[in-house]
């Protein structure tokens, strides 16, 4: 079905594939000709057919808008000419290649820019793009193919498409296509299968544009849900979260939801943790930590919600995840508890709807929270002066009311009695505003009732009077402790949030993140002493006091210790790492921060390690990488020469052609050069092996380049007619091996004729810069960018030579190495106008040693 047609801005449709050849400007031409027997106007405005015959039939009777030509460096090239689409002004147009990068020079620098200007005039655009050329997923195809896509278009632009239509094929299926030859000419399919379009590579690559399109519909789901306002969850993909609190019994529950997930194919798994608004309570930072990286270890994503209400927010966030699943530890609160509040478990089933809740029982679980443990609200001197006040405050007040107990009536005392307790609660907490509400109401009851100097109160209005004084009394004097609690609490976590803050600063800035932690904690809790202990053997019951167990990861300060039995404080972060601090006992409070900081001790220690091993697989890695490109460079580079001599040979050998002498010279001269290139391509790969394995000989003597250039040409056969070559006879002597400086000359002579066009010549020049000499290969090909200059010299590179079969990429970085070993240096430069130049520097021999050897001569 073609896009709607559009009053406004038109509308993309993009065909998306996951390799080559798949079939997408098949089904997008296929879409345009269906359009044209609907009556639509339709014309092609950039369409690539690679010479593909079914592909070419679609074209016909197309309507087909004339390319724009544009010239780049001695080039001409084919656009897309924006304008005459414009002009032209079609329903839809069909333009092929959406990451394509424009000729330099053009308004645009890429076709999706191209198509914006299209669109935004009205008109529909049909387009296709591959999945490696999608930014996103640029790096993760490099790692799959070893190929690097320098063309990319932005996600977002795809995203924003009307429509994207995956044209999908197994992998198995497009290995048939291009063995069949439906995808690339005959000379490229045996590179092509044994490379890129290998089954591992197509499958990875399959799997990464089905995930990208999914990404896409789930995107589109949403949007249809909250357009249409649908709250309840769609099953369309099963989405399992598991609430976790930071407790022990939190790796249970993630494992069980795990498993659950795990019975659906492409199942979510999401954990998530409910932090309370006021961010006064929370749950263990090292338990959080432990949980987030078993999520990632099995597949999953942590997530944190703010709400006072769990079981709401809970819900709140499944739902907005279209979770399909939730998973709960069951409640641990006695019958008596459940009486006042059902418990976040048995709420959240009750409001759960359509929502699959399972609640897991489990061993490991811990009780409610408790916090009559917290600190106390006011400091030990504060609290002491309010005892102080009540006890002789009340009766200080006593007797001075007691004298005026005929001028003021009992509200009055009853308030002055109020202002007292206040007073009491303020200065010194909770429990002696008690005190102090009690004992003023037997007070004023002894004192200040009638009948007078007695407990008994003979009017109820009184008594009424008295009791709510002590209600009052009592009621303001627990707000007030609670308000002191709370403030205390709250400069609490704000000392803790600077603490945090500084902490992850401190790492952020760079500086090395073990060191800098545990040196951060010492000098913020004035400790002797921090130390990350790791356990060396399986735990035992003796093990926390036996040093012979545990193994100093990292220390800071003093002394450090040597088992966590011979810390003050210690914190266990998993079954193998503690943190043990020496110098002070901390407090809870103090310690919650101390468990942050020994969850994020560990993280960076694993960081460490990972990075010490990334550093060990590195050239292995490399080495592996070489060997796979050679062998995938040599399969096919050593086959053509091999079988062109073949061909030759065999072709003489047939006594049933009668082969006239030129013919016979023919055939001889092509097995001569084909053997000719197979010897230099093993010695390539023999000199590139001595290189690396540092045993390449090297016997350095003084060389006159006039000597050594003409040499080089020789080597290069018919090709020399191509090279002007401008050496001075008043050089001096250079210090070389004069074999592998032929060696170099060559392949650098060869690689500029390779790129250069047949009527242009390349220039070899050489000039004497104090105690160098500098050779320089001079072409007008296309040249390198400034940023691929590095790349250009790694083996089996061939950067903007997509043709497979000329060489395997290892002329210049063979050549580096090998003047390198010499002591010179390789170095690319572009040539002025366009093209490459590559400068070949050289140490000279002594002067004086040149001077004799020129008059001998």
């Amino acid at each position: 079905m073609l896009p709607q047609e559009s009053t406004a801005r038109g509308r993309l449709r993009v065909y998306l594939g996951a390799a080559p050849g798949v079939g997408k400007t098949y089904a997008m031409l296929g879409e345009g000709r269906r359009g044209l027997e609907r009556g639509r106007d339709v014309v092609v405005g950039y369409v690539e057919t690679y010479d593909r015959p079914r592909t070419t039939a679609l074209l016909d009777g197309i309507e087909i808008i004339p390319r724009k030509t544009m010239a780049y460096r001695g080039a001409t090239f084919a656009e897309l000419d924006v304008q005459a689409v414009l002009a032209r002004k079609p329903k839809i147009v069909l333009i092929d290649e959406l990451a394509h990068t424009n000729v330099p020079g053009s308004k645009n620098a890429k076709r999706w820019q191209d198509i914006e200007e299209i669109l935004d005039a009205g008109i529909t655009v049909i387009s296709t793009v591959n999945i490696q050329h999608l930014e996103s997923v640029n790096d993760v195809v490099q790692q799959i193919t070893g190929v690097p896509q320098r063309e990319t278009v932005p996600d977002e632009v795809v995203w924003r498409a009307d429509q994207i239509e995956l044209v999908d094929m197994s992998p198995e299926a497009l290995r048939r296509r291009m063995a069949h030859g439906n995808i690339y000419a005959p000379e490229k399919i045996d590179a092509a299968l044994s490379n890129y379009f290998r089954v591992g590579n197509l499958t990875a690559l399959r799997e990464l544009a089905l995930l990208w399109v999914a990404g896409k519909v789930d995107e589109q789901l949403d949007r249809y849900r909250a357009d249409h306002h649908i709250a309840k969850p769609w099953e369309a993909r099963e989405r399992v979260v598991v609430a976790l609190t930071g407790g022990l019994e939190g790796d249970t529950l993630i494992r069980r939801a795990a498993r659950i997930a795990a019975r659906s194919k492409g199942a979510d798994l999401l954990g998530v943790h409910v932090t309370t608004a006021d961010g006064l309570r929370g749950a263990d930072p090292a338990g959080l930590a432990r949980h987030r990286r078993l999520l990632e270890d099995l597949g999953g994503t942590y997530h944190q919600v703010v709400g006072d209400d769990v079981p709401r927010a809970l819900l709140d966030f499944a739902r907005g995840v279209n979770a399909t699943q939730l998973v709960l530890g069951a409640s641990q609160r006695g019958r008596f508890a459940q009486l006042f509040s059902r418990g976040v478990s048995v709420e959240t089933t009750a409001l759960s709807g359509p929502i699959d809740v399972h609640l897991v029982t489990h061993e490991r679980a811990r009780p409610p929270r408790q916090h009559a443990g917290s600190p106390a609200a006011l400091t030990r001197s504060r609290r002491v002066a309010g005892w102080v006040l009540a006890l002789a405050g009340l009766p200080v007040l006593t007797a001075s009311l007691y004298g005026l107990r005929d001028v003021l009536t009992l509200p009055s005392q009853i308030l002055l009695f109020l202002v007292c307790v206040i007073g009491v609660a303020l200065l010194g907490g909770l429990w002696p505003a008690i005190f102090a509400a009690i004992a003023g109401f037997l007070l004023l009851n002894y004192f200040f009732t009638r009948p007078y100097r007695t407990l008994i109160i003979s009017d109820p209005e009184v008594l009424l009077a008295l009791v709510v004084f002590v209600l009052v009394a009592l009621a303001v004097s627990a707000i007030v402790d609670l308000a002191a609690r709370r403030t205390r609490e709250a400069s609490r976590a704000g000392a803790d949030a600077e603490v945090l803050s500084t902490l992850a600063g401190h790492v952020l800035r760079g500086e090395a993140a073990l060191p800098s932690l545990l040196a951060r904690l010492r000098e913020t809790y004035g400790l002797t002493s921090v130390t990350l202990l790791e356990l060396t053997r399986d735990q035992g019951p003796e093990d926390k006091s036996d040093p012979d167990a545990w193994r100093i990861v990292a220390t800071a300060g003093g002394a450090p210790c040597t088992s966590p039995d011979a810390a003050d404080t210690d914190v266990v972060i998993d079954e193998h790492l503690t943190l043990a601090a020496r110098g002070r006992l901390l407090d809870a409070a103090d310690r919650r921060v101390l468990e942050a900081f020994a969850a994020e001790a560990a993280v960076a220690l694993r960081q460490e390690r990972l990075r010490e091993q990334a550093e060990r697989a590195k050239p292995l890695a490399e080495a592996d990488k070489m060997r796979t490109a050679l062998l995938a460079a040599v399969s096919h580079d050593l086959r053509t020469p091999l079988a062109s001599a073949k061909a030759a040979v065999e072709s003489l050998h047939n006594t049933e052609i009668d082969w006239s002498p030129e013919d016979r010279d023919e055939l001889l001269a092509t097995a001569d050069e084909s053997l000719v290139r197979l010897t230099r391509l093993v010695e390539n790969l023999l000199d590139m092996s001595r290189l690396q394995a540092g045993v390449l000989g090297v016997s350095l003597h003084p060389i006159a380049l006039e000597e050594i250039v003409p040499h080089a040409l020789y080597e290069l056969g018919p090709l020399h007619h191509r090279i002007d070559a401008d050496i001075s006879m008043e050089l001096p002597e250079i210090m070389a091996d004069s074999a592998l400086l032929e060696r170099i000359l060559v392949n650098l002579a060869s690689n500029a004729i390779r790129y250069t066009r047949p009527e242009e010549k390349i220039l070899i020049t050489a000039s004497w810069h104090g105690d160098h000499v500098e050779i320089r290969i001079i072409d007008r090909g296309p040249g390198i960018p400034r940023d691929e200059h590095d790349r250009v010299f790694q083996p089996f590179q061939r950067l903007g030579d997509r043709n497979t079969h000329n060489g395997v990429g290892l002329g210049l970085a063979l050549s580096r190495g090998l003047a390198e070993a010499m002591g010179g240096t390789l170095t690319p430069d572009e040539t002025p106008g366009g093209g490459l130049t590559m400068i070949l520097t050289m140490p000279i021999a002594s002067l004086t040693h040149t001077a004799s050897a020129r008059e001998s001569t």
